[in-house]
């Protein structure tokens, strides 16, 4: 009886002992978060007044202004992520006479392709709503204007959400965040799908050409079918690549474009020149899309 009476009064101090600790650990976390920032702040202002007080304001200044030239530079650069502002309607119809001039002269069918962008990249806006949260943070911190938990908190969450949202709305900014190599891969791998989307590789002698640009990762691939591929040498289609990328990074995109196809039904005519009673197995489109 004893002994039970001992094992109940134990458990009824452990039971006890549950929410002291948990308030105890609340208490920690909470003074660990705030990081006791005022106080930082009031030695910063007693230490360096009258003469340097104005370097943390200065300094969270500077934090701020980072972001915001980013934010400004991504939107004067957002009309070279538009496919419509960059090929109008009377482009896409020189290109589009170029691509007739060229199939007359090739039995290869060839078919571009321009798209926006090739992927969403959702994890960049998540990078660029972390970086703008951490200059926010870190902004406050320095500022002798933010006091207590609260204001750091809202602070760094306002901002957080700003670099997210200013990402989703600006190419230029999204791409700030997005791998070189992660660039390439999606890119090619829209390409694929818009080479088997388009029926290229359907054709009677295995003579498609795909043309693919997408704008968002400036990326630019050539796939040529089975039939071509057998015949060209490595490396054919160099020229194109680089002559169109170029003429993307000097906003001649509708000039460079024309003069891919042109080029690319030159090279073809070489090896694949049209035959009588040739049929026109693929539509001669261009095909233009934000995705």
């Amino acid at each position: 009886m004893e002994a039970a009476s001992a094992a109940l009064a134990e458990a009824a101090v452990s039971v006890e002992a549950v929410p002291r600790e948990a308030g105890e650990m609340l208490e920690f976390w909470t003074s660990f978060l705030s990081l006791r920032l005022p106080t930082i702040q009031e030695g910063w202002q007693s230490q360096y007044q009258p003469g340097l007080a104005w370097w943390p304001s200065l300094l969270a200044g500077l934090l701020l202004l980072g972001p915001v030239l980013l934010v400004l530079r991504a939107w004067w650069l957002r009309d070279e992520y538009d496919v419509e502002a960059l090929l109008k309607e009377e482009q896409q119809q020189d290109v589009h006479r170029a691509l007739t001039a060229a199939e007359k002269r090739t039995v290869g069918e060839i078919v571009p392709v321009l798209l926006g962008r090739s992927d969403r990249f959702p994890a960049a806006d998540l990078w660029a709503g972390i970086l703008f949260a951490l200059c926010g943070y870190f902004a406050a911190w320095a500022s002798p204007l933010a006091q207590g938990a609260l204001s750091f908190l809202l602070i760094t969450l306002i901002a957080g959400i700003f670099g997210w949202f200013c990402s989703r709305k600006l190419p230029a900014l999204r791409r700030l965040f997005v791998a070189p190599w992660r660039l390439q891969e999606m890119a090619e791998e829209q390409a694929f799908q818009e080479f088997y989307r388009h029926d290229l590789h359907r054709t009677e002698a295995a003579t498609g050409v795909l043309l693919f640009v997408s704008l968002f990762e400036r990326r630019v691939v050539v796939l040529g079918d089975e039939g071509i591929d057998e015949v060209m040498e490595e490396g054919a289609w160099d020229q194109v690549h680089q002559s169109l990328l170029q003429a993307i990074r000097e906003d001649r995109l509708p000039e460079g474009l024309v003069a891919a196809v042109e080029q690319i039904g030159e090279t073809l005519a070489e090896s694949f020149p049209w035959k009588e009673g040739d049929r026109n197995e693929v539509p001669d489109r261009l095909i233009v899309r934000n995705h």
